[in-house]
């Protein structure tokens, strides 16, 4: 790739105070000798233009470690063990289920099982022949095989319902009493160890975002934290509601401190093809609506600049600034006040 480097060389002395681009107040006896051994200062650097695009997204769980239940009769919920939100490991008994479908199965493996017993002692006194015995043996399997789908058989019609896996309850449907059709779902339960952050992109930041950039991910519930990732997947396709492609970043969540829901920004890093003086953002003073620094050579002066853009860390120079400048990036808004004779 080719940069195109941008050095601004500015004069001495080109401008000052009234409609000129460089104000310069030198051998100020206000600044001590003492004071300025304390003063730090750095070098304009020239660096290749980053910008910062922020994305909106949120967590989701990983689909390939999402459960959901689904009944495959009509029934009605006789009994309810968990709370959304709740976590449960693969085998507790989340509910137990009542349907006139589970009791008439239940009535025809009872039917059956005698029908094998019947034929077993059949068979051993050699009044039936092995089909026959296999056939009824069969049966009993095929009824057994059909109510394991629906759960545990408690009897009587009631079934108790097991979790698929462990993990959290993401999702509740109904409670004690609630009747429920077949395909209806009933309950939803996630490993959270792992999420997704699905990131909108808009078609204007569309240029910046690509497969496998590095991100930076923030919440307002963890405001000092940084969450790394990485674009493991980008939709080619926009979103018919809200006019986004989709981005995926998958992170680990060992901690638990990323929930389903949870609103993230996104930020990613997106290099340009220019290279221009950098400078910390901090150094930057604001003032009446103009931007200055304060420079130190031979001795102290403050520089109007124009900035061309800014990301989190530092501020790229427009205009203003000589590459062998030294700005002050401690205390120079004392000094810059003692220079203004504020």
């Amino acid at each position: 790739m080719k940069y195109r480097f941008i050095a601004l060389i500015i004069p001495v002395l080109m401008f000052g105070c009234e409609g000129s681009n460089k104000e310069s107040i030198q051998n100020s006896p206000k600044i001590s000798e003492g004071f300025s051994e304390n003063v730090k200062t750095v070098k304009p650097e020239p660096k290749i233009i980053e910008k910062e695009i922020l994305l909106t997204g949120k967590v989701v769980t990983d689909p390939d470690k999402t459960i959901n239940y689904s009944s495959l009769i009509d029934g009605v919920i006789s009994k309810s063990n968990f709370k959304f939100g709740q976590y449960v490991k693969k085998g507790d008994t989340m509910l137990e289920i009542r349907s006139s479908e589970l009791s008439r199965l239940d009535s025809e493996l009872i039917i059956a099982g005698r029908n094998l017993e019947s034929a077993e002692l059949k068979f051993r006194n050699q009044m039936i022949s092995e089909p026959e015995y296999l056939e009824a043996k069969t049966e009993v399997e095929r009824l057994q095989s059909d109510i394991r789908l629906y759960g545990e058989n408690k009897g009587s019609g009631v079934f108790s319902v097991k979790s698929p896996s462990d993990g959290f309850v993401i999702e509740k449907y109904g409670h004690t009493g609630t009747p429920f059709t077949a395909g209806e779902s009933l309950f939803t339960v996630a490993d959270i160890s792992t999420v997704r952050i699905v990131a909108n992109v808009y078609a204007g930041n569309l240029q910046y975002v690509e497969e496998g950039q590095d991100v930076e991910l923030t919440s307002i519930a963890y405001p000092d934290r940084i969450f790394n990732g990485k674009i493991n997947f980008l939709s080619q396709i926009f979103d018919p509601e809200d006019k986004t492609l989709k981005a995926h970043i998958d992170i680990p969540n060992k901690d638990l401190m990323l929930k389903p829901d949870m609103s993230m920004i996104v930020k990613v890093n997106a290099k340009e093809d220019i290279i221009m003086p950098s400078i910390p953002k901090e150094a930057i003073i604001f003032d009446n609506n103009r931007y200055f620094v304060v420079v130190r050579n031979s001795d102290y002066s403050i520089r109007e600049i124009s900035i061309h853009q800014n990301n989190s860390c530092v501020s790229y120079i427009g205009s203003g600034l000589d590459v062998n400048d030294n700005v002050v990036v401690t205390n120079q808004l004392l000094i810059y006040n003692e220079l203004k004779g504020k």
